[in-house]
């Protein structure tokens, strides 16, 4: 594993929020904005944007934690902007704050962990459940 970032270190994804994020359950729309399982998954990968940068070849990251609150909509259409922050790393462990944006417009904040870890034990872990 590579150390490659510190604490306020960022990260930035950008996504046009779909339809298919939309707040829909069992083929019904609650909302026509960006659901929050929507906004957990573009949260989370921003924060992956670092563990890409810093694992080796024979390992990967696993998401730990995700602590989201959804404060506003986003439209289908908009683009989101989800910026990570490192908040601290420890051993094997990537804390992150995110936060989200349409513009100036607030629309989550939150905070991810992941663990980077030998794919060797991933895969150990994986077939012992199954």
């Amino acid at each position: 594993m590579k150390r490659l970032f510190g604490p306020g270190d960022q990260k930035v994804y950008e996504t046009v929020v779909q339809e298919s994020d939309t707040a829909t359950f069992h083929g019904a729309q609650v909302h026509p904005v960006c659901a929050t399982f929507a906004l957990a998954r573009d949260m989370e990968y921003a924060g992956r944007l670092f563990v890409l940068e810093m694992t080796d070849a024979d390992e990967e990251g696993i998401g730990t934690f995700l602590n989201i609150d959804h404060r506003g909509p986003a439209l289908v259409g908009e683009t989101l902007t989800v910026t990570a922050t490192v908040k601290s790393q420890e051993a094997h462990a990537l804390i992150c704050t995110v936060e989200a944006r349409v513009g100036d417009r607030l629309v989550a904040t939150g905070e991810t962990g992941q663990k980077i870890l030998k794919r060797t034990k991933l895969d150990a872990l994986f077939a012992g459940l199954q």
